[in-house]
Protein backbone atom coordinates (compact mmCIF):
# COMPACT_ATOMS: atom_id res chain seq x y z
CA UNK A 1 0.00 0.00 0.00
CA UNK A 2 1.57 3.12 -1.00
CA UNK A 3 1.13 5.86 1.54
CA UNK A 4 0.43 9.30 0.35
CA UNK A 5 0.41 13.05 2.52
CA UNK A 6 1.17 16.70 2.23
CA UNK A 7 4.64 17.07 1.23
CA UNK A 8 6.53 20.12 3.26
CA UNK A 9 9.82 19.80 1.65
CA UNK A 10 9.72 21.18 -2.09
CA UNK A 11 13.40 19.81 -3.60
CA UNK A 12 14.05 21.98 -6.57
CA UNK A 13 16.89 20.55 -9.32
CA UNK A 14 17.69 21.26 -12.84
CA UNK A 15 18.35 17.89 -13.19
CA UNK A 16 17.14 14.82 -11.47
CA UNK A 17 18.20 10.99 -11.94
CA UNK A 18 16.20 8.47 -11.63
CA UNK A 19 16.84 5.31 -14.25
CA UNK A 20 19.06 5.31 -16.91
CA UNK A 21 16.66 5.21 -19.60
CA UNK A 22 15.11 8.38 -18.59
CA UNK A 23 17.25 11.22 -19.77
CA UNK A 24 16.44 13.57 -17.52
CA UNK A 25 20.27 14.16 -16.14
CA UNK A 26 23.51 15.01 -17.41
CA UNK A 27 25.74 13.80 -14.17
CA UNK A 28 26.73 13.95 -10.55
CA UNK A 29 24.31 16.89 -10.01
CA UNK A 30 21.02 14.89 -11.26
CA UNK A 31 22.39 11.69 -9.93
CA UNK A 32 22.63 13.03 -6.26
CA UNK A 33 19.36 14.38 -7.01
CA UNK A 34 17.40 11.42 -7.45
CA UNK A 35 19.05 9.58 -4.40
CA UNK A 36 18.25 12.43 -2.56
CA UNK A 37 14.81 11.96 -3.63
CA UNK A 38 14.43 8.54 -3.30
CA UNK A 39 16.12 8.24 -0.06
CA UNK A 40 13.75 10.77 1.39
CA UNK A 41 11.04 8.10 0.08
CA UNK A 42 12.99 5.81 2.03
CA UNK A 43 12.64 7.78 5.17
CA UNK A 44 9.09 8.94 4.99
CA UNK A 45 10.61 12.52 4.95
CA UNK A 46 7.48 14.84 3.20
CA UNK A 47 9.24 15.72 0.08
CA UNK A 48 8.54 16.43 -3.03
CA UNK A 49 10.91 17.00 -6.27
CA UNK A 50 10.59 19.92 -9.09
CA UNK A 51 12.80 19.40 -12.13
CA UNK A 52 12.12 19.80 -15.85
CA UNK A 53 11.02 17.37 -18.83
CA UNK A 54 13.58 17.05 -21.73
CA UNK A 55 12.48 15.44 -24.85
CA UNK A 56 16.26 15.54 -26.21
CA UNK A 57 17.85 14.38 -23.08
CA UNK A 58 21.60 15.74 -22.61
CA UNK A 59 22.97 14.26 -25.45
CA UNK A 60 23.44 10.38 -26.85
CA UNK A 61 27.47 9.93 -26.90
CA UNK A 62 28.73 8.28 -30.13
CA UNK A 63 33.12 8.36 -30.37
CA UNK A 64 33.73 7.78 -34.23
CA UNK A 65 36.73 6.18 -35.31
CA UNK A 66 39.56 9.38 -34.69
CA UNK A 67 37.82 8.96 -31.09
CA UNK A 68 36.27 12.71 -31.35
CA UNK A 69 32.28 12.59 -29.83
CA UNK A 70 29.18 13.09 -31.84
CA UNK A 71 26.55 13.88 -30.26
CA UNK A 72 22.88 13.33 -31.28
CA UNK A 73 19.18 13.94 -29.85
CA UNK A 74 18.53 11.12 -27.15
CA UNK A 75 15.23 9.18 -27.78
CA UNK A 76 12.17 8.67 -25.62
CA UNK A 77 9.18 8.40 -24.64
CA UNK A 78 8.27 9.99 -21.36
CA UNK A 79 4.48 8.14 -20.95
CA UNK A 80 6.77 5.11 -20.81
CA UNK A 81 7.79 6.27 -17.38
CA UNK A 82 5.96 9.33 -16.35
CA UNK A 83 2.28 9.66 -15.76
CA UNK A 84 0.95 13.22 -16.98
CA UNK A 85 -1.13 15.33 -14.81
CA UNK A 86 -3.95 16.99 -15.15
CA UNK A 87 -3.39 20.74 -14.19
CA UNK A 88 -2.17 23.47 -16.27
CA UNK A 89 -0.44 26.60 -15.45
CA UNK A 90 1.00 29.95 -17.17
CA UNK A 91 3.71 32.35 -16.24
CA UNK A 92 5.26 35.04 -18.40
CA UNK A 93 8.59 34.88 -20.44
CA UNK A 94 9.37 37.77 -22.36
CA UNK A 95 6.25 39.41 -22.38
CA UNK A 96 4.51 36.32 -24.02
CA UNK A 97 2.51 33.65 -21.96
CA UNK A 98 3.69 30.10 -21.90
CA UNK A 99 1.67 27.36 -20.49
CA UNK A 100 3.33 24.40 -18.64
CA UNK A 101 2.11 21.46 -17.43
CA UNK A 102 3.92 18.66 -15.64
CA UNK A 103 4.41 14.27 -15.12
CA UNK A 104 4.55 13.03 -12.50
CA UNK A 105 7.13 10.05 -10.87
CA UNK A 106 6.05 8.18 -7.95
CA UNK A 107 8.96 6.96 -5.86
CA UNK A 108 8.19 4.54 -3.77
CA UNK A 109 10.21 4.11 -0.49
CA UNK A 110 11.24 1.12 1.43
CA UNK A 111 8.62 1.41 4.39
CA UNK A 112 5.87 2.17 1.79
CA UNK A 113 6.14 6.10 1.98
CA UNK A 114 5.67 7.84 -1.22
CA UNK A 115 7.60 11.22 -2.96
CA UNK A 116 6.17 12.43 -6.33
CA UNK A 117 9.07 14.06 -8.88
CA UNK A 118 7.10 16.47 -11.01
CA UNK A 119 8.96 17.27 -14.77
CA UNK A 120 7.35 20.49 -15.85
CA UNK A 121 6.92 20.10 -20.25
CA UNK A 122 6.44 23.28 -22.47
CA UNK A 123 6.02 21.30 -25.28
CA UNK A 124 2.46 22.19 -25.91
CA UNK A 125 0.50 23.48 -28.82
CA UNK A 126 -0.62 26.56 -27.16
CA UNK A 127 3.13 27.66 -26.71
CA UNK A 128 5.22 29.12 -30.01
CA UNK A 129 8.06 26.94 -31.01
CA UNK A 130 10.54 28.20 -29.08
CA UNK A 131 8.47 28.28 -26.02
CA UNK A 132 8.00 24.74 -26.93
CA UNK A 133 11.57 24.11 -27.47
CA UNK A 134 12.87 24.74 -24.09
CA UNK A 135 11.52 20.87 -23.29
CA UNK A 136 13.90 20.20 -25.23
CA UNK A 137 17.68 19.79 -24.61
CA UNK A 138 19.58 19.97 -20.92
CA UNK A 139 21.85 22.66 -20.77
CA UNK A 140 22.26 23.23 -24.00
CA UNK A 141 21.21 26.46 -26.51
CA UNK A 142 22.43 30.08 -26.07
CA UNK A 143 22.44 32.04 -22.50
CA UNK A 144 18.39 33.12 -23.55
CA UNK A 145 17.42 29.81 -24.00
CA UNK A 146 19.19 28.61 -20.27
CA UNK A 147 17.29 31.94 -18.55
CA UNK A 148 14.34 30.97 -20.01
CA UNK A 149 14.10 27.37 -18.89
CA UNK A 150 15.44 28.43 -15.36
CA UNK A 151 12.70 30.73 -15.08
CA UNK A 152 10.42 27.99 -15.85
CA UNK A 153 11.96 25.63 -13.32
CA UNK A 154 11.94 28.29 -10.62
CA UNK A 155 8.40 30.54 -11.19
CA UNK A 156 6.31 27.61 -12.94
CA UNK A 157 7.91 24.94 -10.74
CA UNK A 158 6.32 27.01 -7.86
CA UNK A 159 3.17 27.83 -9.61
CA UNK A 160 2.86 24.21 -10.76
CA UNK A 161 3.58 23.11 -7.12
CA UNK A 162 -0.18 25.30 -6.13
CA UNK A 163 -2.03 23.92 -9.02
CA UNK A 164 -1.73 20.36 -7.44
CA UNK A 165 -2.69 21.75 -4.24
CA UNK A 166 1.08 20.69 -2.87
CA UNK A 167 -0.10 23.80 -0.42
CA UNK A 168 1.45 22.81 2.84
CA UNK A 169 5.32 23.83 1.44
CA UNK A 170 7.54 24.90 4.16
CA UNK A 171 11.11 24.58 2.95
CA UNK A 172 12.01 25.13 -0.64
CA UNK A 173 15.49 23.67 -0.88
CA UNK A 174 17.40 24.56 -3.94
CA UNK A 175 19.59 22.09 -4.96
CA UNK A 176 22.40 24.80 -7.14
CA UNK A 177 21.60 27.94 -8.93
CA UNK A 178 19.80 26.92 -11.66
CA UNK A 179 16.83 26.95 -9.14
CA UNK A 180 17.15 30.42 -8.43
CA UNK A 181 14.78 32.29 -9.77
CA UNK A 182 12.08 30.42 -7.19
CA UNK A 183 13.29 32.67 -4.61
CA UNK A 184 11.40 35.92 -6.70
CA UNK A 185 8.49 33.80 -6.64
CA UNK A 186 8.70 32.99 -3.41
CA UNK A 187 8.85 36.86 -2.56
CA UNK A 188 5.78 37.19 -4.54
CA UNK A 189 4.06 35.04 -2.57
CA UNK A 190 4.73 36.50 0.51
CA UNK A 191 4.11 40.14 -0.51
CA UNK A 192 0.19 38.96 -0.81
CA UNK A 193 -0.14 40.35 -4.26
CA UNK A 194 1.15 44.14 -3.61
CA UNK A 195 4.03 43.59 -5.98
CA UNK A 196 7.81 42.45 -4.71
CA UNK A 197 8.78 46.70 -5.63
CA UNK A 198 7.31 46.50 -2.28
CA UNK A 199 8.74 44.11 -0.28
CA UNK A 200 9.90 45.02 3.24
CA UNK A 201 12.76 43.94 5.26
CA UNK A 202 10.23 41.32 6.81
CA UNK A 203 8.72 39.68 3.38
CA UNK A 204 12.26 39.09 2.56
CA UNK A 205 13.22 37.09 5.50
CA UNK A 206 10.13 35.39 5.40
CA UNK A 207 11.24 33.80 2.28
CA UNK A 208 15.22 33.13 3.67
CA UNK A 209 13.07 30.70 6.39
CA UNK A 210 11.53 28.91 3.44
CA UNK A 211 14.66 28.64 1.79
CA UNK A 212 17.46 26.26 1.78
CA UNK A 213 20.71 26.53 -1.01
CA UNK A 214 23.11 23.41 -1.66
CA UNK A 215 26.19 24.72 -4.18
CA UNK A 216 28.13 21.88 -5.96
CA UNK A 217 31.07 23.79 -7.13
CA UNK A 218 33.82 25.72 -6.40
CA UNK A 219 35.02 26.05 -9.68
CA UNK A 220 33.48 30.03 -11.30
CA UNK A 221 32.42 28.95 -14.56
CA UNK A 222 29.87 26.63 -12.84
CA UNK A 223 27.82 29.47 -11.35
CA UNK A 224 25.32 30.98 -13.67
CA UNK A 225 25.79 34.63 -14.64
CA UNK A 226 23.23 36.28 -16.59
CA UNK A 227 23.24 40.06 -18.16
CA UNK A 228 21.04 41.74 -16.39
CA UNK A 229 19.42 42.85 -19.59
CA UNK A 230 18.47 39.15 -20.21
CA UNK A 231 17.16 38.43 -17.20
CA UNK A 232 15.03 41.94 -17.17
CA UNK A 233 14.01 40.71 -20.88
CA UNK A 234 12.72 37.40 -19.57
CA UNK A 235 11.50 38.20 -16.66
CA UNK A 236 10.11 41.59 -16.76
CA UNK A 237 11.38 45.25 -15.47
CA UNK A 238 8.96 45.13 -12.70
CA UNK A 239 10.46 41.67 -11.46
CA UNK A 240 14.72 42.66 -11.96
CA UNK A 241 14.35 46.26 -10.53
CA UNK A 242 12.47 45.94 -7.72
CA UNK A 243 15.27 46.70 -4.59
CA UNK A 244 15.21 43.48 -3.13
CA UNK A 245 16.53 41.69 -6.42
CA UNK A 246 18.64 44.62 -7.48
CA UNK A 247 21.09 43.91 -4.56
CA UNK A 248 22.20 40.57 -6.04
CA UNK A 249 23.00 42.19 -9.19
CA UNK A 250 26.95 42.93 -9.75
CA UNK A 251 28.44 44.52 -12.24
CA UNK A 252 25.50 44.20 -14.50
CA UNK A 253 25.19 40.55 -13.73
CA UNK A 254 23.12 38.45 -12.01
CA UNK A 255 24.89 35.56 -10.64
CA UNK A 256 22.92 32.50 -9.71
CA UNK A 257 24.23 30.92 -6.54
CA UNK A 258 24.25 34.68 -4.95
CA UNK A 259 20.60 35.01 -5.47
CA UNK A 260 20.11 31.90 -4.07
CA UNK A 261 22.72 32.31 -1.30
CA UNK A 262 20.94 36.24 -0.85
CA UNK A 263 17.41 34.36 -0.27
CA UNK A 264 18.21 31.44 1.75
CA UNK A 265 18.60 30.91 5.66
CA UNK A 266 21.16 28.25 5.23
CA UNK A 267 23.62 27.43 2.62
CA UNK A 268 25.30 24.08 2.33
CA UNK A 269 28.42 23.27 0.57
CA UNK A 270 28.72 19.08 -0.31
CA UNK A 271 31.89 18.24 1.72
CA UNK A 272 33.98 19.98 4.33
CA UNK A 273 36.71 21.34 2.11
CA UNK A 274 33.94 22.42 -0.61
CA UNK A 275 32.34 24.30 1.97
CA UNK A 276 35.75 26.20 3.08
CA UNK A 277 36.85 26.84 -0.76
CA UNK A 278 33.37 28.35 -1.06
CA UNK A 279 33.42 30.68 1.70
CA UNK A 280 36.14 32.73 0.16
CA UNK A 281 34.25 32.71 -2.81
CA UNK A 282 31.03 34.07 -0.80
CA UNK A 283 33.22 35.42 2.22
CA UNK A 284 30.44 37.49 3.81
CA UNK A 285 27.87 34.17 3.93
CA UNK A 286 27.95 31.28 6.57
CA UNK A 287 28.56 28.29 4.77
CA UNK A 288 27.72 25.12 6.40
CA UNK A 289 28.78 21.50 4.93
CA UNK A 290 26.87 18.54 4.73
CA UNK A 291 28.82 15.88 2.57
CA UNK A 292 27.12 13.98 -0.15
CA UNK A 293 26.09 10.36 -0.27
CA UNK A 294 24.76 7.89 -2.48
CA UNK A 295 21.43 5.61 -2.41
CA UNK A 296 23.28 2.45 -0.93
CA UNK A 297 20.40 -0.05 -2.09
CA UNK A 298 20.48 1.35 -6.10
CA UNK A 299 24.15 1.86 -5.93
CA UNK A 300 25.38 -1.88 -3.97
CA UNK A 301 25.76 -3.96 -7.12
CA UNK A 302 23.11 -7.37 -7.15
CA UNK A 303 25.70 -9.75 -5.42
CA UNK A 304 26.94 -7.18 -2.58
CA UNK A 305 23.39 -6.80 -1.32
CA UNK A 306 22.74 -10.59 -1.27
CA UNK A 307 25.86 -10.62 0.48
CA UNK A 308 24.59 -7.38 2.97
CA UNK A 309 21.43 -9.14 3.31
CA UNK A 310 22.57 -12.50 4.77
CA UNK A 311 25.28 -11.20 6.98
CA UNK A 312 23.97 -7.48 7.51
CA UNK A 313 20.23 -7.84 7.26
CA UNK A 314 19.05 -4.57 8.52
CA UNK A 315 21.24 -3.09 6.11
CA UNK A 316 18.46 -1.96 3.82
CA UNK A 317 16.81 -0.10 6.48
CA UNK A 318 19.58 2.03 8.24
CA UNK A 319 22.96 2.32 6.14
CA UNK A 320 24.72 2.66 9.02
CA UNK A 321 24.15 -1.13 9.83
CA UNK A 322 27.14 -1.43 6.69
CA UNK A 323 29.57 -0.60 9.83
CA UNK A 324 29.22 -4.31 10.39
CA UNK A 325 31.04 -5.12 6.53
CA UNK A 326 33.95 -5.39 8.96
CA UNK A 327 32.57 -9.13 9.88
CA UNK A 328 32.01 -10.19 6.46
CA UNK A 329 34.63 -13.53 5.69
CA UNK A 330 37.09 -11.51 2.85
CA UNK A 331 36.39 -14.36 0.53
CA UNK A 332 32.88 -13.74 -0.11
CA UNK A 333 33.61 -10.53 -0.63
CA UNK A 334 36.11 -11.48 -3.31
CA UNK A 335 33.36 -14.00 -4.80
CA UNK A 336 30.77 -11.60 -4.19
CA UNK A 337 33.12 -8.93 -6.26
CA UNK A 338 34.20 -11.44 -8.99
CA UNK A 339 30.52 -11.75 -9.99
CA UNK A 340 30.35 -8.17 -10.70
CA UNK A 341 33.30 -7.78 -12.44
CA UNK A 342 32.24 -10.52 -14.78
CA UNK A 343 29.03 -9.03 -15.31
CA UNK A 344 31.39 -5.11 -16.25
CA UNK A 345 34.11 -8.05 -18.64
CA UNK A 346 30.03 -8.87 -20.00
CA UNK A 347 28.88 -5.48 -20.66
CA UNK A 348 32.26 -4.24 -22.20
CA UNK A 349 32.17 -6.97 -24.65
CA UNK A 350 28.54 -6.61 -26.15
CA UNK A 351 29.24 -2.46 -25.89
CA UNK A 352 32.34 -2.51 -27.40
CA UNK A 353 33.50 -5.74 -28.69
CA UNK A 354 36.66 -5.67 -26.35
CA UNK A 355 37.40 -8.72 -24.63
CA UNK A 356 38.61 -7.97 -20.67
CA UNK A 357 40.38 -10.59 -18.27
CA UNK A 358 38.03 -11.05 -15.33
CA UNK A 359 41.47 -12.26 -13.99
CA UNK A 360 43.61 -8.76 -14.11
CA UNK A 361 43.75 -6.05 -12.29
CA UNK A 362 41.22 -3.65 -13.78
CA UNK A 363 40.97 0.30 -13.06
CA UNK A 364 37.96 2.58 -13.70
CA UNK A 365 38.10 6.30 -14.29
CA UNK A 366 34.19 7.56 -15.33
CA UNK A 367 34.10 11.57 -15.44
CA UNK A 368 32.46 14.28 -17.02
CA UNK A 369 35.38 15.17 -19.40
CA UNK A 370 36.67 18.63 -18.95
CA UNK A 371 39.74 19.98 -18.70
CA UNK A 372 40.13 20.10 -14.40
CA UNK A 373 38.94 16.31 -13.81
CA UNK A 374 42.52 15.78 -15.66
CA UNK A 375 41.29 12.73 -17.39
CA UNK A 376 44.78 12.77 -19.02
CA UNK A 377 46.59 12.73 -15.93
CA UNK A 378 46.30 8.30 -15.96
CA UNK A 379 48.06 8.50 -19.62
CA UNK A 380 50.93 11.01 -19.06
CA UNK A 381 53.15 8.37 -18.91
CA UNK A 382 52.58 5.46 -20.99
CA UNK A 383 55.73 4.00 -21.11
CA UNK A 384 55.44 3.62 -17.24
CA UNK A 385 51.76 2.45 -17.60
CA UNK A 386 53.59 -0.25 -20.00
CA UNK A 387 56.60 -0.87 -17.14
CA UNK A 388 53.90 -1.80 -14.55
CA UNK A 389 51.36 -3.62 -16.47
CA UNK A 390 54.68 -5.68 -17.98
CA UNK A 391 57.27 -5.88 -14.97
CA UNK A 392 54.59 -5.76 -11.61
CA UNK A 393 50.94 -7.30 -12.87
CA UNK A 394 48.81 -6.64 -15.93
CA UNK A 395 46.27 -3.76 -16.12
CA UNK A 396 43.50 -2.92 -17.80
CA UNK A 397 41.35 0.36 -17.82
CA UNK A 398 37.91 1.24 -18.25
CA UNK A 399 36.62 4.58 -18.99
CA UNK A 400 33.50 6.70 -19.69
CA UNK A 401 32.42 9.93 -19.42
CA UNK A 402 30.75 12.72 -21.51
CA UNK A 403 32.18 16.56 -22.70
CA UNK A 404 29.70 19.17 -22.91
CA UNK A 405 28.83 19.81 -26.65
CA UNK A 406 30.46 23.17 -26.48
CA UNK A 407 33.28 21.91 -24.46
CA UNK A 408 36.19 21.22 -26.99
CA UNK A 409 38.86 20.84 -24.69
CA UNK A 410 36.91 17.84 -22.88
CA UNK A 411 36.23 16.27 -26.18
CA UNK A 412 39.96 16.63 -27.30
CA UNK A 413 40.71 14.57 -23.62
CA UNK A 414 38.34 12.11 -24.91
CA UNK A 415 40.02 11.53 -28.15
CA UNK A 416 43.66 11.51 -26.40
CA UNK A 417 42.01 8.71 -24.11
CA UNK A 418 40.77 6.61 -27.18
CA UNK A 419 44.02 7.64 -29.39
CA UNK A 420 46.18 6.31 -26.09
CA UNK A 421 44.38 3.15 -25.65
CA UNK A 422 45.70 2.26 -29.61
CA UNK A 423 49.09 3.35 -28.57
CA UNK A 424 48.99 0.63 -25.56
CA UNK A 425 47.40 -1.55 -27.36
CA UNK A 426 47.63 -5.09 -25.47
CA UNK A 427 50.47 -4.20 -23.50
CA UNK A 428 47.32 -2.50 -21.15
CA UNK A 429 43.57 -2.83 -22.35
CA UNK A 430 42.00 0.69 -22.24
CA UNK A 431 38.39 0.22 -22.91
CA UNK A 432 36.30 3.52 -23.15
CA UNK A 433 32.53 2.54 -23.25
CA UNK A 434 30.59 5.56 -24.93
CA UNK A 435 27.27 6.46 -23.77
CA UNK A 436 28.02 7.21 -19.96
CA UNK A 437 24.69 6.67 -18.04
CA UNK A 438 23.76 5.43 -14.74
CA UNK A 439 23.63 1.60 -15.34
CA UNK A 440 26.65 1.53 -16.43
CA UNK A 441 27.95 3.77 -13.89
CA UNK A 442 26.47 1.59 -11.43
CA UNK A 443 28.28 -1.53 -13.54
CA UNK A 444 31.51 -0.05 -13.52
CA UNK A 445 31.93 0.91 -10.02
CA UNK A 446 30.95 -2.58 -9.40
CA UNK A 447 33.22 -4.31 -11.29
CA UNK A 448 36.80 -2.70 -11.40
CA UNK A 449 39.21 -3.22 -8.83
CA UNK A 450 39.83 0.52 -8.26
CA UNK A 451 38.52 3.55 -8.29
CA UNK A 452 40.81 6.99 -9.99
CA UNK A 453 39.70 10.47 -9.32
CA UNK A 454 42.24 12.72 -10.51
CA UNK A 455 40.85 16.12 -10.22
CA UNK A 456 43.01 19.42 -10.02
CA UNK A 457 42.27 20.59 -6.37
CA UNK A 458 40.58 22.16 -4.82
CA UNK A 459 37.89 22.05 -8.18
CA UNK A 460 36.18 18.87 -6.69
CA UNK A 461 33.40 19.68 -4.85
CA UNK A 462 32.37 16.11 -3.45
CA UNK A 463 32.02 13.56 -5.89
CA UNK A 464 30.20 10.97 -5.52
CA UNK A 465 31.25 7.90 -8.23
CA UNK A 466 34.08 6.89 -5.64
CA UNK A 467 31.02 6.20 -2.49
CA UNK A 468 29.24 4.19 -5.02
CA UNK A 469 32.77 2.38 -5.65
CA UNK A 470 33.23 1.67 -1.78
CA UNK A 471 29.67 0.52 -0.98
CA UNK A 472 30.91 -2.19 -3.53
CA UNK A 473 34.50 -2.93 -2.10
CA UNK A 474 35.84 -1.10 -4.29
CA UNK A 475 38.92 0.97 -2.74
CA UNK A 476 39.74 4.25 -4.61
CA UNK A 477 43.01 6.27 -5.44
CA UNK A 478 41.97 9.51 -5.61
CA UNK A 479 43.70 13.06 -5.43
CA UNK A 480 43.05 14.49 -1.27
CA UNK A 481 40.28 16.90 -2.44
CA UNK A 482 36.40 16.64 -1.92
CA UNK A 483 35.03 13.66 0.01
CA UNK A 484 38.26 11.88 -0.05
CA UNK A 485 39.85 14.04 1.78
CA UNK A 486 37.21 12.69 5.20
CA UNK A 487 37.21 9.09 3.72
CA UNK A 488 40.76 8.43 3.51
CA UNK A 489 42.58 5.98 5.59
CA UNK A 490 45.89 5.18 3.55
CA UNK A 491 46.05 1.84 2.86
CA UNK A 492 42.57 1.06 4.78
CA UNK A 493 39.81 2.57 2.84
CA UNK A 494 42.25 3.04 -0.42
CA UNK A 495 45.37 5.46 -1.42
CA UNK A 496 45.90 8.89 -1.92
CA UNK A 497 47.72 10.46 -4.83
CA UNK A 498 49.72 12.73 -2.86
CA UNK A 499 48.59 13.47 0.72
CA UNK A 500 48.94 16.55 1.02
CA UNK A 501 45.36 18.34 0.18
CA UNK A 502 46.20 22.48 1.22
CA UNK A 503 49.62 21.92 -1.40
CA UNK A 504 48.84 23.16 -4.45
CA UNK A 505 47.74 20.59 -7.40
CA UNK A 506 50.74 19.85 -9.85
CA UNK A 507 50.36 18.04 -12.63
CA UNK A 508 53.83 16.00 -12.53
CA UNK A 509 54.07 15.51 -8.97
CA UNK A 510 50.24 14.37 -8.84
CA UNK A 511 51.45 12.20 -12.12
CA UNK A 512 54.53 10.32 -10.46
CA UNK A 513 52.76 9.87 -6.80
CA UNK A 514 49.80 8.41 -8.82
CA UNK A 515 52.38 5.85 -10.56
CA UNK A 516 54.32 5.31 -7.62
CA UNK A 517 51.14 4.08 -5.86
CA UNK A 518 50.02 1.47 -8.48
CA UNK A 519 53.57 0.33 -8.82
CA UNK A 520 54.86 -0.03 -5.43
CA UNK A 521 51.58 -0.61 -3.45
CA UNK A 522 48.56 -1.42 -4.82
CA UNK A 523 49.24 -3.89 -8.14
CA UNK A 524 52.01 -5.80 -5.82
CA UNK A 525 49.21 -6.02 -3.55
CA UNK A 526 46.02 -7.69 -5.51
CA UNK A 527 48.37 -9.86 -7.04
CA UNK A 528 50.76 -10.76 -4.51
CA UNK A 529 48.61 -10.61 -1.56
CA UNK A 530 44.87 -10.66 -2.32
CA UNK A 531 44.12 -11.36 1.23
CA UNK A 532 45.46 -7.72 2.34
CA UNK A 533 43.84 -6.38 -0.81
CA UNK A 534 40.39 -7.95 0.26
CA UNK A 535 40.72 -6.08 3.66
CA UNK A 536 41.03 -3.07 1.58
CA UNK A 537 37.66 -4.03 -0.07
CA UNK A 538 35.88 -4.58 3.11
CA UNK A 539 36.96 -1.39 5.05
CA UNK A 540 35.80 0.07 1.66
CA UNK A 541 32.46 -0.80 3.07
CA UNK A 542 32.44 -0.87 6.30
CA UNK A 543 34.18 2.35 6.83
CA UNK A 544 32.78 4.63 3.35
CA UNK A 545 29.48 2.91 3.04
CA UNK A 546 28.51 3.13 5.96
CA UNK A 547 28.93 6.85 5.99
CA UNK A 548 28.78 8.34 2.52
CA UNK A 549 25.74 6.81 2.44
CA UNK A 550 22.40 9.49 1.51
CA UNK A 551 20.36 8.42 4.56
CA UNK A 552 23.15 10.20 6.58
CA UNK A 553 23.18 13.07 3.91
CA UNK A 554 19.06 13.08 4.31
CA UNK A 555 18.69 12.88 7.46
CA UNK A 556 21.99 15.68 8.33
CA UNK A 557 19.22 17.79 5.90
CA UNK A 558 16.58 17.27 8.64
CA UNK A 559 18.40 18.01 11.53
CA UNK A 560 19.88 20.72 10.55
CA UNK A 561 18.57 22.14 7.32
CA UNK A 562 14.82 21.66 7.73
CA UNK A 563 13.70 22.99 11.19
CA UNK A 564 10.01 22.16 10.68
CA UNK A 565 10.74 18.42 10.50
CA UNK A 566 13.76 18.26 13.31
Amino acid sequence: MIETYSPCVAYFSMEVGLEPAMPTYSGGLGVLAGDTLRTAADLGVPMVGVSLLYRQGYFAQHIDESGRQIEKPEKWSPEQFLRPMRPRVQMEIEGRTVHLTAWRYLIVGARGHSVPVYFLDADLPENSEFDRSLAGQLYGGDQRYRVCQEALLGIGGLRMLEALRHDNIRVFHLNEGHAAFLTIGVLEQETHGKGIHLATDLDIEAVRDRCVFTTHTPVPAGHDQFPIDLVRSVLGDGRVSAPAIAATIMDGRINMTYLGIHFSRRVNGVAMRHAQVTRTMFPHTAINAITNGVHAVTWAAEPMRRLFDHHIPEWRRDNHYLRYASSIPKTEIRQAHQESKLALVDMVRQRTGRVLDPDVFTIGFARRATAYKRMRLLFSDLNRLRRISGDVGPIQIVLGGKAHPRDEQGKHLIQMVVNASRDLSESVRVVFVEGYDMGTAAMMCAGVDLWVNTPQKPMEASGTSGMKAAINGVPSLSVMDGWWIEGYVEGVTGWAIDEHWKAATTDEGEAASLYDKLERVIVPMFYRNPDAYASAMRSAIAINGSFFNSQRMVQQYVENAYPVLS
